[in-house]
């Protein structure tokens, strides 16, 4: 019963707003554009699954660009330097507070850095430890022991971060498990179908948790 209501509120919520996830493009030297392919390939799953309506095109859009308000949620990922400006860490703070959702993929090198920027956005707020019983790994698909591992790289337990603005989760960081290399074409990391599944059904959990919260 209530994964229909919750499904229900999804579908009345989607038919009346229109839904769309950019890319986000920073400065800093990192890789923004890496994984080309996987926002269109999750895009393609949700939109069958749970019925989304989401743009098979996905736009970028600069972090000091007013264009960011355009959209409910936001994804990051790369492998290099991150480095957002006053400007730019004010400008997504005011998208976060007014009902925007940022995604952050670790694609492996990014930790370092996103973990000091996200810090001007945020002076006051620590990356915290989501538990496997929150609601973004229990949507539409569960996942009872939390963040999937996607990739191997140190041997580190995949894990999922948050921020949390005055109770709400404005951002996501999965860390350690590469999610959105699980969501590339097959061919690029010539990942098994069970690992491509696995990562796509945690992509489509996040995009449902900040359609609906």
């Amino acid at each position: 019963m209530k994964q229909f209501t919750r499904l229900f509120i999804l579908l009345i919520f989607l038919s009346t707003n229109a839904q769309d996830v950019a890319i986000l493009k920073y400065n800093g030297g990192g890789d923004w554009y890496a994984n080309p392919t996987a926002i269109p390939n999750l895009v393609a799953f949700v939109n069958i699954t749970i019925k989304t309506n989401i743009s098979k095109n996905p736009q970028s859009v600069a972090i000091n660009s007013e264009d960011i308000f355009n959209f409910p949620m936001l994804f990051m990922t790369g492998h290099g330097n991150v480095f957002f400006s006053n400007e730019e860490a004010t400008n997504l703070k005011n998208y976060l507070i007014s009902g925007g959702f940022l995604h952050v993929s670790d694609n492996y090198g990014l930790d370092k850095f996103i973990r000091r920027e996200l810090k001007k956005v945020f002076p006051e707020l620590d990356l915290q430890e989501i538990p496997s019983n929150h609601p973004i790994y229990n949507q539409t698909f569960k996942f009872p022991q939390g963040m999937p591992k996607i990739h191997e790289h140190d041997k580190k337990t995949a894990q999922g971060f948050g921020l949390f603005y005055k109770g709400r989760l404005v951002v996501f960081y999965d860390y350690e498990t590469d999610l959105s290399d699980g969501w590339e074409d097959q061919i690029i990391h010539n990942n098994p179908k069970k690992v491509r599944e696995k990562a796509l059904k945690m992509g489509s959990n996040i995009i449902e948790y900040a359609f609906t919260n």
